[in-house]
């Protein structure tokens, strides 16, 4: 079918074009700006948050399914306050817009990717799709990052009749070009020894592998099913079991502990509340309804060494 791919130079989008592709897919390419576009069957050039170029460049392409894979958290390293603002508004004001145009070019299917590390830290260790949203989270940042999720979330579910809605909510992606690869910033805080362990170390991550993510958002696409979804791998881990684990695997010093008290002065409030409070995400539901399953099952094969 005709695919158009927005946010087709991210970490997920460029792998996720030549896949689609490899399986017979013509695919138009959404940049923001035409050098450095990965290899597709077309490039076309809108800003997501310019509503009336966005309608004109896919209406252009006039594809059947549209997937979203925008952000702005390459800016993270430089620029962290404004990564996260910026993103917030492409899940926002910028998924508005791709629903928009999504339905003037007569498009019938738009997966989304969303984040599966957004729930309220109650209840059971490892959580489904059904989970409430940290909507309410004390860290202002947060709590907006959150919010914005929620709104991505029902813009896509709800587009109209006509426009099938898919939700992928990603684990934390581990591989190159994330933030644990061993040149990411978190690779690199954890080989300078700068990422300590609080105790206890309870917080529970559900890692992904980029190639994992990729394969899920071409299953999406090619299914009728919708929803949301988690797409994690098959190991959730408390932070005591997956960050020593990580640092040897990089050939970095083990973490030091601190008492859980100062690990939001010490990490800020975010990595404090994934490492000591956060819940893990069950995927069974993509399994089931999507047909996929990692071809990384556990992060204990692949985290720090890819």
């Amino acid at each position: 079918m005709r695919v158009l791919v927005a946010g087709a130079t991210g970490v997920v989008g460029r792998p996720l074009v030549g896949a689609l592709r490899a399986r017979g897919h013509q695919v138009s390419a959404l940049v923001r700006h035409e050098s450095g576009a990965p290899e597709a069957d077309a490039v076309v050039v809108a800003d997501a948050l310019d509503r009336q170029a966005l309608l004109a460049a896919v209406s252009a392409a006039r594809p059947e399914a549209v997937v979203h894979q925008m952000s702005a958290l390459r800016l993270l390293r430089d620029d962290p306050a404004g990564a996260f603002a910026q993103t917030a508004r492409l899940r926002t004001e910028g998924t508005a817009n791709l629903v928009a145009a999504a339905r003037a070019a007569g498009a019938r299917r738009l997966v989304a990717q969303s984040i599966a590390f957004a729930a309220a830290p109650a209840g059971d260790p490892v959580l489904d799709e059904d989970a409430p949203l940290y909507v309410d989270a004390p860290d202002p940042g947060w709590a907006a990052t959150v919010r914005a999720v929620a709104e991505l979330e029902r813009l896509v579910l709800g587009g109209g009749p006509d426009l099938a809605g898919a939700v992928l909510r990603y684990g934390t992606l581990y591989g190159a070009g994330t933030a644990y690869a061993r040149d990411g910033g978190t690779g690199q805080r954890v080989l300078a020894g700068k990422l300590p362990l609080p105790e206890g170390g309870s917080g529970i991550m559900s890692f992904l592998h980029v190639e994992d993510a990729v394969g899920a958002a071409v299953a999406a696409v090619e299914s009728d099913a919708t929803g949301v979804f988690h797409v994690t791998d098959d190991d959730p881990a408390p932070a005591a079991q997956w960050l020593p684990l990580y640092a040897r695997t990089l050939g970095g010093p083990p973490p030091r502990t601190v008492p859980a008290a100062m690990a939001p002065r010490l990490l800020g409030w975010f990595m404090a509340h994934q490492l000591t409070a956060a819940r893990g995400a069950a995927n069974d539901r993509a399994r089931a309804t999507l047909g996929w399953k990692p071809l990384r099952p556990s992060w204990r094969d692949g985290l720090g060494g890819e």
